[in-house]
C-alpha cells in the first residue's frame, strides 16, 4: 500500500509543481504535507524522492526540500539528449524485438488509443510511458535501458504536460503507430527516425512548456 500511495501524492505534488501552486525555491513543509494528505512522513519522503529523481525538487541537508524548475536551455538539452538514447534504443530494437513485445506495444497503443477517444491525457501518458519501457527493454542493452529509463524519470513531468498542448494526443498516437510499424518491419533507421522526432520538443510544443514553466514560476 505504502508504494502506492507514494505513487498518488508524488503525481499530487508533482501537479502544484507544474500549476505554480508550489513556486520555484519554495520549501516544501513535510508536516504540513503529510498532514493535509493524512498520511505518515515515511510515503511522503518517498513522493519527495522520487521528485527529486526527476529534478522537480532538491534535497538538501539539514535544510529541506525545496522546488527546482529547470530553466529553457536546461530542459531543451535533457529533451536533446532523451530524443537521441531513444533514437538508439529503437535502433537496436528494431532488429531484436520479439513477436511478444510487439503484441505488447500493439496492446499498450490500443489503451493509447481508448485515453485519445476521451481526452485523458494522464490515462494516454501512463501507457505512453509503458510503450516506451518495453522499447527500452527490447534495444537488448540493459545498461542503455537503464540509462534511458533514467533520464525518461527524470523528464517525466514534461513528457506529460506538453501531452496536455491541443491536438497532441492524436498526434502523439499517430507517431506511435509509426514507431512501431518500423519496428515490425526491421528497420532500424527509421524506427530511430520516429521516435527521435516523437520525443523531441520544438516548436509549438517548446512554447507550450515555456508558457507553462513562466506561468508556474509568476
Amino acid at each position: 500500500m505504502e508504494p502506492r500511495r507514494a505513487d498518488i501524492i508524488a503525481a499530487e505534488l508533482e501537479e502544484r509543481i507544474c500549476d505554480g501552486t508550489f513556486a520555484d525555491g519554495e520549501r516544501l513543509d513535510e508536516v504540513r504535507l503529510a498532514e493535509q494528505f493524512g498520511v505518515s512522513r515515511t510515503p511522503l519522503r518517498e513522493a519527495l524522492q522520487k521528485l527529486a529523481l526527476s529534478g522537480l525538487v532538491e534535497q538538501l541537508p539539514r535544510r529541506g526540500v525545496f522546488v527546482r524548475q529547470p530553466g529553457p536551455v536546461e530542459l531543451m538539452e535533457m529533451f536533446e539528449v532523451m530524443a537521441e538514447m531513444e533514437a538508439v534504443c529503437g535502433r537496436l530494437a528494431a532488429g531484436r524485438i520479439s513477436d511478444a513485445a510487439l503484441a505488447e506495444l500493439d496492446a499498450a497503443n490500443a489503451m493509447c488509443r481508448r485515453a485519445v477517444t476521451t481526452q485523458d491525457a494522464d490515462a494516454y501518458y501512463l501507457e505512453n510511458e509503458r510503450f516506451h519501457h518495453i522499447i527500452y527493454r527490447e534495444s537488448g542493452n540493459a545498461f542503455l535501458a537503464q540509462e534511458t529509463g533514467a533520464l525518461h524519470r527524470r523528464l517525466k513531468p514534461f513528457r506529460r504536460m506538453q501531452l496536455r498542448l491541443r491536438g497532441r494526443l492524436p498526434q502523439s498516437m499517430g507517431e506511435h503507430e509509426e514507431i512501431v510499424a518500423a519496428l515490425r518491419a526491421g528497420d532500424g533507421e527509421r524506427a530511430a527516425a520516429d521516435l527521435r522526432a516523437h520525443v523531441a520538443v520544438q516548436g509549438e510544443k517548446f512554447r507550450f512548456l515555456m508558457a507553462q514553466l513562466k506561468s508556474a514560476a509568476e
